[in-house]
């Protein structure tokens, strides 16, 4: 077979396009007030785990509570607590 029949394909990244943030949408009323605490906290270590993976920390002994609530400044949110940042290590760690 010729060389010039195995080129590669074309890839498109994403990557290159500029980040835009999805839409807040307001979240369902009528929930208990803990139900609306818990999944705020699940959205900010989300946000935290894929901040910390972006940046270079990969696994979850890496992440200590400075390391998170230094990225958390970084990216512009308020400083976890503790119940957080173990969420985001926990993330981490179930994600690989």
């Amino acid at each position: 077979m010729p060389a010039a029949a195995l080129k590669p394909l074309p890839v498109q990244s994403t990557l290159d396009l500029p980040y835009a943030p999805v839409k807040k949408r307001p979240l369902p009323p009528g929930r208990p007030r803990e139900w609306y605490i818990t999944h705020n906290r699940r959205l900010k270590a989300m946000r935290l785990a894929i901040a910390l993976l972006d940046s270079g920390v990969y696994m979850p002994n890496q992440a200590r509570n400075e390391t998170i609530r230094s990225t958390a400044q970084t990216i512009g949110i308020h400083p976890p607590s503790d119940t957080t940042c173990h969420m985001v290590r926990a993330l981490m760690r179930y994600a690989r």
